[in-house]
């Protein structure tokens, strides 16, 4: 039965399934309420107060009809229809959930045919948005998105195209980059920053250095387009005229330079578009200016002597003083403004004679900010010759030309960094043709994929053969930084593996000059040859560990268990590589481990050295013991060799001891007559928290009790 009901009489059941709010989602339907009225019923039960009623579904329109209210725009007990329903609470909460469960969204793509009917009908984005209760960039995206390129957009309505994909697509209005760009990422998946780094290219961002310098009512004064890109910030937009832009910068920069040489008297202003003068120095030909240091006057070296005095005066004073007391935290800050003061004087700001200035000149540069500054070094064509007197000091400089003779033959450049007519490009120029062909080669290679995997593997494998080589892509499989020299380490069955790996790799096509008649020739090797060059490539780049950390990377682990490795093949603990860098106490435990109490003690008054000789002989198969304890033994390798994600993603260290840390010291030898020297590092100070500003000095002072041990071993 439909009733109209006050607002004021209504109130949420606590039936009503949708728990979550949505603020700004509740704001946006609240104006859009407003502007059509109430489009659907509430569904109401008859709540315990007489006269009241309770919302089982509909409570997103009670919250913002609450907000009308709020606003002024309705009055409190502003009427509005109401199904009342009468059921049990069982049926009450399944009617709620089915009225939220079953509601269908709109698909993006018909918002946007919806927004465009409306500002089709003659009415302005900003009607459309307070009609609907959504911002006025939220229409002109939709709106955006509605003007997409035609596949773009069927794309999108078909749903073989993401909402964010179908926006980044849409960050320019341009339908032929539209489409070369949809042409271009149709095999790269759902990347919508790909997609816009490909549309930018070719365009200046309203937050570049030379768009601040310009500023935005300059450029499009001047006839400059910019592109809004209404999904993302106002720093994404852009400037896509450029010669309009930097023709306006030019014409900026040069006025200043002008400006500022008849200023400064400078021989030379150089205007530079950009934040760096590195290149154009480079591009000039020119030498930076270094400018004669500075002499002390008799002033400042009678200011020098006098705080050098003092200072000794509080270096003797600071000796007397409690550590607490205010007096010292007084002579302390002197002690750093005397300090500060003294640099100052000892290191006066070099100025430029008067004499150099005719043949030296700064350049002027862009911030961050797009404010032209005066870079701060001097720069010349010239080479500064300067001259110095018996004692060095510098007493005079000249500048002398120093380029070559007009007759002197010029080097030849390159055939393609040259222009028609045989005149070479200018560096500027040529490093941009070579940007662009750069992205055009790029942009192909995205429709080959095999020819892309060939040059990747390629690159790999011939860094390996040919270390030094220019190969034309920064694609590379670097040798690891160990944290120790792999010729220090202990070999094992794994060493011998990868070493026959490359042993085995076909290497012919290596033997070619040419970088690219390398390439060609491995082009030609059959698919196994090549994966076998990407197995050994990948595999010789592992890292050991986590930088300097004390842990394993956990992909590594993972890799581990996809392999499904089994490390006791691979690797067997021995006397040199394991047993001999833990403690007696460790050995003794890992013997329990694998052979039980009684297994253990057998070797409780035995040496070390004795104890870790047995070990190396039972790991190893070859001691005559119970086939169980045998076995054991054969399987087992210490977590620190175990491919286990868990350990990996642990953030304990290892759990065996390295050896390298206190806890080889036992307090139950220390003292003792009958202590052997030769177990010295066998000593267990379990109780002590090791202090890790001393761990340099405990893995020297243990390095020394190793070296003796092997001596007195020996």
């Amino acid at each position: 039965m439909q009733e109209l009901i006050p607002l004021n009489k209504l109130q949420l059941s606590a039936s009503n399934v949708r728990k979550s709010i949505n603020q700004d989602a509740d704001e946006q339907l609240s104006h859009d309420i407003e502007a059509r009225g109430l489009l659907q019923n509430l569904i109401v039960t008859k709540a315990k107060k007489r006269g009241h009623y309770d919302v089982v579904a509909g409570g997103r329109r009670l919250r913002a009809m609450a907000r009308i209210v709020e606003r002024g725009a309705w009055q409190a007990d502003h009427t509005v229809p109401c199904m009342l329903l009468a059921a049990s609470e069982t049926e009450i909460a399944e009617t709620s959930l089915a009225e939220n469960f079953q509601r269908l969204a709109m698909t993006p793509a018909e918002e946007c045919r919806a927004f465009q009917h409306f500002i089709s009908q003659e009415e302005d984005t900003t009607a459309v948005a307070k009609r609907f209760g959504v911002t006025r960039r939220f229409v002109e995206g939709r709106l955006r998105l509605a003007a997409l390129a035609e596949p773009i957009f069927e794309a999108l309505a078909s749903g073989d195209l993401s909402l964010e994909m179908a926006k980044a697509y849409a960050s320019t209005d341009q339908h032929a980059v539209q489409l070369r760009v949809f042409e271009q990422a149709r095999y790269h998946g759902e990347n919508p920053d790909y997609i816009r780094r490909l549309i930018a290219n070719g365009a200046t961002r309203g937050t570049d250095p030379i768009a601040l310098l310009v500023g935005e009512e300059a450029y499009t004064a001047a006839g400059g387009r910019i592109e809004r890109d209404l999904f993302s910030e106002a720093a994404d937009d852009r400037w896509i005229d450029l010669e309009i832009l930097q023709g306006l910068a030019a014409a900026k920069l040069e006025a200043e330079a002008a400006r500022l040489s008849e200023e400064t008297g400078l021989g030379t202003i150089w205007p530079v578009a950009g934040t760096t003068c590195w290149n154009a120095s480079r591009e000039l030909g020119l030498t930076r200016v270094i400018l004669p240091p500075a002499p002390i006057s008799n002033e400042a070296q009678a200011r020098i002597d006098a705080i050098e005095a003092r200072v000794e005066e509080i270096c003797s004073e600071m000796e007397d003083c409690d550590e607490e007391s205010e007096e010292l935290a007084k002579l302390q800050d002197e002690y750093e403004t005397l300090e500060r003061e003294l640099d100052d004087l000892s290191n006066p700001q070099s100025e430029l004679p008067d004499a150099w200035k005719a043949e030296v000149g700064r350049f002027l540069l862009i911030t961050t900010k797009g404010e032209m500054v005066l870079d701060s070094d001097y720069f010349s064509e010239k080479e500064l010759r300067m001259v110095r007197d018996e004692e060095g000091a510098i007493t005079g400089g000249s500048f002398v030309d120093t380029s070559r003779p007009v007759a002197a033959p010029a080097k030849p450049s390159a055939p393609e960094a040259t222009a028609p007519g045989g005149k070479a490009y200018s560096a500027r120029l040529f490093d941009e043709l070579a940007v662009q062909r750069r992205n055009v080669l790029a942009a192909s290679l995205l429709s080959d994929p095999g020819l892309a995997l060939d040059y990747a593997i390629f690159a790999l494998a011939d860094a390996t053969t040919h270390s030094l080589g220019n190969r034309g892509t920064t694609i590379r499989a670097g040798r690891p930084q160990d944290p120790v020299l792999d010729s220090t380490v202990p070999k094992s069955t794994a060493d011998d593996i990868v070493a026959d790996a490359f042993e085995g790799l076909d290497k012919g096509w290596s033997e070619h000059e040419s970088v690219v008649d390398r390439f060609m020739a491995f082009r030609d090797l059959g698919d196994e040859a090549k994966m076998a060059w990407v197995a050994y490539t990948v595999a010789t780049s592992l890292e050991a560990k986590l930088g300097y950390a004390s842990g394993y990377n956990p992909i590594h682990a993972q890799l581990g268990m996809l392999l499904d490795i089994d490390t006791a093949t691979l690797w067997r603990p021995t006397g040199r590589n394991y047993f001999d860098r833990i403690s007696k106490g460790s050995l003794l435990d890992l013997l329990k481990e694998v052979g039980g109490s009684d297994f253990s003690a057998r070797y409780a008054g035995s040496k070390k050295a004795d104890i870790s000789e047995s070990c190396e002989k039972l790991f190893a198969g070859e001691a005559i013991v119970e086939e169980a304890v045998k076995q054991r033994a054969l399987s087992w390798v210490p977590a620190a060799m175990r491919f286990d994600l868990a350990i990996a993603a642990s953030e304990d260290t290892l759990d065996e001891d390295d050896g390298d840390g206190p806890d080889d010291i036992e307090t139950d030898d220390l003292g003792s007559d009958d202590t052997d020297p030769a177990e010295a590092d066998d000593i267990d100070h379990d109780d002590v928290e090791p202090d890790p500003s001393v761990n340099d000095e405990l893995e020297d002072a243990l390095s020394e009790l190793e070296a003796d041990e092997a001596t007195l071993a020996a």
